[in-house]
């Protein structure tokens, strides 16, 4: 693995960008969950579930890291034989900007175990750390509590509500608007530390 993108170990997971020899297990993890991540998700081509199609996925998310407009995490168990989760980071706009937009799931086997709070974590400290994000931004649909309440936990607030904002599963949803700023990360990640030391 390149020795330029980011990589994090967690209590329970092994966070890093997906390479070249990562394609079957992306295939796998998108194939196990078709069912669990199709309401939430656009509708998908037969190619999509192809291993030739991650195959040029993978070398796309190394050209995005490359020119800095997006970076793509997948979390997996410590022993690196699944993935548990992804977490993507698009349309990276620094400038007078400095925001992403934020996408991920999770499968279905590991959802309600606190992963993905504990994945995006890190993945947060290093958008906003490294990258030098002010702002990122994840809208989900009403109808996915689970997904709002991630957000939350998360300390992302609500800014707004877009109709018919992106086709999913092949209409196009309403979305509600959220967004975490550095500046409330940062006084969220103070808060915890100071709690455990006490």
């Amino acid at each position: 693995m390149s020795s330029k993108f980011p990589k994090f170990v967690t209590k329970r997971l092994d966070i890093r960008v997906a390479v070249a020899n990562d394609s079957e297990m992306l295939r796998q993890y998108y194939v196990r969950n078709q069912m669990h991540l199709t309401p939430w998700e656009p509708i998908r081509s037969d190619a999509y579930y192809t291993l030739r199609w991650w195959q040029l996925r993978i070398k796309q998310i190394h050209a995005e890291f490359d020119d800095a407009s997006a970076v793509n995490f997948i979390a997996m168990t410590p022993d690196k034989s699944e993935i548990v989760a992804v977490a993507n980071f698009s349309n990276i706009i620094q400038g007078v900007f400095k925001s992403c937009y934020l996408g991920y799931s999770i499968a279905k086997c590991y959802e309600g175990q606190g992963l993905m709070v504990e994945f995006l974590q890190r993945c947060l400290e290093f958008m906003f750390e490294n990258v030098g994000l002010n702002r990122v931004m994840a809208n989900y649909i009403p109808e996915n509590e689970r997904s709002g309440a991630l957000l939350q936990r998360l300390g992302f607030e609500r800014e707004g509500y877009a109709r018919k904002y992106l086709k999913i599963a092949g209409s196009w949803q309403d979305h509600i608007l959220t967004a975490l700023l550095k500046e409330d990360w940062l006084a969220r990640e103070r808060t915890e530390q100071s709690g455990n030391k006490l």
